[in-house]
């Protein structure tokens, strides 16, 4: 049996990760091959990363984003007007309703390019977001000055939620789950 590069840590620390969480974790896993960071020479934009593991979601009670459009992108509500009409949205890469969990996957520039640090924030605000998984590349590798770079995303990522959730000056409103792949 070979070890996987996929893992994940979930927020506050004091607590069981949600019961679906392994679920979740196991479609990284069965698509690791095509989506790993750590393995493959260039890693994949969110976009790609998410059509692989698309139907997987779906089968666990996911809406995915699947395309650019409108109709195409999932959009959780963060204020109602009139009539209860959605005012303010976010968009998300998926929501599992009866889970009331969110999952974003980044990419790239997960840290470097603060998406990290969006996700956190607009996830705070999202009507009916308990639990958010965040799928953060374990390795981003990128040129800087001319010199190969790998950087620790997910590393990185742990200590910023670990800030987030051990700090008495803030409460989080949902759990959280990092999930290096």
């Amino acid at each position: 049996m070979t070890s996987s590069s996929v893992r994940f840590t979930s927020f506050p620390r004091t607590k069981n990760s949600p019961f679906f969480v392994r679920s979740i974790v196991e479609v990284f896993k069965v698509h690791e091959q095509k989506i790993s960071t750590t393995a493959l020479q260039k890693g994949l934009e969110s976009n790609q990363v998410l059509a692989i593991l698309c139907k997987d979601l779906q089968a666990l009670g996911f809406e995915v984003e699947t395309g650019k459009s409108s109709n195409q992108k999932i959009h959780r509500p963060v204020f109602y007007g009139e009539n209860e009409e959605p005012i303010l949205r976010y968009e998300i890469d998926a929501y599992n309703s009866e889970w009331k969990c969110g999952l974003e996957i980044e990419a790239g520039r997960a840290i470097l390019g603060n998406a990290l640090f969006r996700d956190l924030f607009q996830a705070m605000v999202m009507v009916d977001v308990d639990y958010l998984c965040l799928a953060i590349p374990n390795h981003y590798k990128y040129k800087s000055g001319g010199k190969n770079v790998i950087g620790k995303d997910y590393e990185k990522a742990i200590t910023v939620a670990d800030a987030l959730y051990s700090h008495g000056r803030n409460v989080m409103p949902y759990t959280l789950t990092l999930i290096g792949y």
